[in-house]
């Protein structure tokens, strides 16, 4: 009598290749338009766009904006090559965060606009700019199908990368903090972000409810339906980290119901939440401040304050968040 053996194949392994394929193809759109851009091709571009007459600054945003998302390329490849596993965890972690900051917003924002021209909600504002062509429709439809589909890619590898290699560190639910709960510090600064998202989630909350005070002349002038469609996403972020900093206080008192919950749901919660409000605050801080010598464009006080105390919040969740895994990380390794 013979037996064979079978060889059971590694799934992870498929998913990864297959993902990081999906990821790097999903760039290409992206990329390619914008390197045609910089080499001074108007693909995309109708007449009588402002872009026709792009300037230096246009032409380095455009570069600079080609190597954000061929870093989306390097992230896959460390996330599913040998090499990736002896990377630092800082040195992914942190262009991980900033990924899925810039990368959540739209992954939110594009499909609730479409559903929003669906139902009949206006897509351009009254002003005359509004009427303006800036890009070609397809233009928008093919990037912005591109940055989903390397959001749900990457996001799926990053998943399957610190499930494996750091997974131990948000084992448990949230009663188990009472036993270990945060620092000081982090206490501290976990508060203060939650207290701070009331802010821009209340500023947000106005411009989605058709509230047009604090925009900027030319914003109020082109307030549209799918500019509200965005606008609710910055309501979300910030209730999403009020969320999770209220879980991650308060699970150091629970032992009930509630400290049932999974220790990851309100880890998820404050990181996403608040690195779609830092990285989306912060990139839109920075564009309105290059463009204040244009009459009408410069941020509004209440918008320039909206975006910075985002930043802000993004930055204190992550210096919490750090702090948290480190010490986690330490008492595991003296076990």
């Amino acid at each position: 009598m013979t037996s064979t053996t079978t060889t059971v194949p590694d799934d992870h392994a498929t998913k990864r290749r297959a993902l990081r394929a999906v990821t790097i193809a999903a760039c290409l759109p992206y990329l390619g338009l914008k390197a045609a851009w910089v080499a001074g091709s108007h693909i995309g571009i109708p007449e009588g766009s402002g872009l026709r007459d792009a300037d230096t600054s246009m032409v380095v945003a455009n570069a600079v904006t080609i190597l954000m998302d061929a870093a989306v390329v390097v992230l896959a490849l460390l996330l599913t090559r040998p090499w990736g596993k002896r990377v630092p965890a800082w040195l992914l972690v942190l262009p991980m965060w900033g990924a899925v900051g810039l990368l959540a917003p739209i992954m939110y924002a594009f499909p609730a606009q479409l559903i929003v021209r669906a139902l009949g909600g206006s897509a351009s504002g009254s002003g005359s700019e509004a009427d303006e062509p800036f890009l070609d429709e397809w233009v928008f439809g093919v990037v912005y199908t591109g940055f989903i589909v390397q959001g749900l890619a990457l996001g799926t590898l990053f998943v399957l990368y610190a499930r494996e290699r750091w997974g131990h560190l948000w084992r448990g639910r949230v009663g188990d903090l009472a036993g270990r709960p945060p620092g000081r510090g982090q206490r501290a600064a976990l508060a203060a972000a939650g207290v701070l998202a009331v802010l821009p989630g209340a500023v947000h909350l106005m411009w989605t409810c058709g509230v047009s005070a604090g925009l900027s002349p030319e914003m109020a002038r082109m307030y549209s339906g799918t500019f509200a469609a965005g606008e609710s996403g910055y309501v979300l972020y910030a209730a999403a980290t009020i969320a999770g900093a209220v879980l991650l206080l308060s699970g150091r008192a629970r032992s009930g119901h509630g400290g049932r919950l999974p220790l990851r749901v309100p880890l998820l919660l404050a990181g996403v939440g608040s690195a779609a409000s830092a990285a989306w605050g912060g990139w839109q801080l920075l564009a309105m401040l290059t463009s204040l010598a244009d009459e009408g464009r410069g941020p509004t006080a209440t918008m320039a304050v909206a975006y910075a105390v985002q930043v802000i919040i993004g930055l204190l969740v992550l210096a919490a968040g750090t702090r948290f895994f480190v010490q986690r990380s330490a008492r595991a390794a003296a076990l």
